[in-house]
């Protein structure tokens, strides 16, 4: 994929996906979770987490399933971090299959190839129309370029 393709392809994951609200969403449950298991461990005798950063090298290692992560020690801990793991994976693994299918669904939503033929074989029917259909199909034609405008100016 050269360099204009790639970032017209991030472009569009970025714009027309939820990809950005969703990876935002997994980070502050990251945070949420890892603190929140920091707090249960704090004091547990030979707990492996002794700090925030190990708490967040943990959230981050059990999401990853590879089973690096040390256990914790309490009940509570154990309680947040399974939790964190079911939640985390589901939403990580969430993010990519709702993010690619909302990429690849856009094409069939908006079927713009049938479009552009119904209007062009609309068109070649216009000199069987009466002047008030033509009117009529003259203040349909402005609504929808005000419409397309609006939208236009909104993703501006």
């Amino acid at each position: 994929m050269s360099g204009s393709k790639f970032n017209k392809f991030i472009r569009d994951i970025i714009d027309r996906t939820l990809f950005l609200q969703l990876a935002s969403a997994l980070g502050v449950l990251w945070l949420v979770f890892s603190a929140a298991l920091f707090l249960a461990e704090r004091g547990a005798v030979d707990s492996p987490i002794q700090s925030l950063g190990d708490a967040l090298y943990w959230g981050i290692a059990a999401l990853s399933t590879a089973g690096i992560a040390d256990s914790p020690i309490s009940g509570l801990s154990k309680l947040i971090g399974g939790t964190w793991i079911i939640i985390g994976s589901v939403m990580f693994f969430g993010i990519i299959v709702s993010t690619v299918t909302a990429y690849f669904m856009r094409p069939v939503q908006r079927p713009t190839d049938r479009l552009v033929e119904s209007i062009e074989s609309s068109l070649e029917e216009l000199d069987q129309l009466s002047l008030e259909e033509l009117d009529l199909l003259k203040d349909n034609v402005d609504n929808l370029i005000e419409h397309m405008e609006e939208i236009q100016n909104r993703r501006e």
